[in-house]
């Protein structure tokens, strides 16, 4: 079993910035990707940022330059920094694991989601 924790949501200003943390742990074997989604009310999820597991990283045109995704060296741990929020960043923010838990089989592992509110 593989669980995945995310953490750093709040209530921020547009303009403010927020770092968004996802935990992995249980039965990794090797990451293939870890990535953030954001749902906002009566919209569809959508991928915000992703990187994979040799580093490889992209972005949503909206957050392009204003997002950084990075993982911390040799663990399973995931930052999503955002700078100069704005109010349409407002979602639940989502993290997906997708990993090997063995040499033969791959799965997708959500977190709960956290809540970025961007608001004055």
């Amino acid at each position: 079993q593989v669980h995945v924790v995310e953490s750093g949501g709040g209530l921020v200003q547009p303009g403010g910035s927020l770092r968004l943390s996802c935990a992995a742990s249980g039965s990794i074997f090797s990451i293939i990707a870890m990535g953030w989604y954001r749902q906002g009310p009566g919209e569809e999820r959508e991928l915000v940022a992703r990187v994979t597991g040799n580093g490889r990283t992209n972005y949503l045109d909206s957050v392009e330059g204003r997002f950084i995704i990075s993982r911390a060296h040799g663990k399973n741990t995931m930052f999503l920094q955002m700078n100069n929020l704005k109010p349409e960043d407002t979602a639940v923010y989502y993290c997906k694991a997708s990993v090997y838990t063995d040499r033969q089989h791959s799965g997708d592992y959500w977190g709960q989601g956290t809540q970025v509110t961007v608001s004055s």
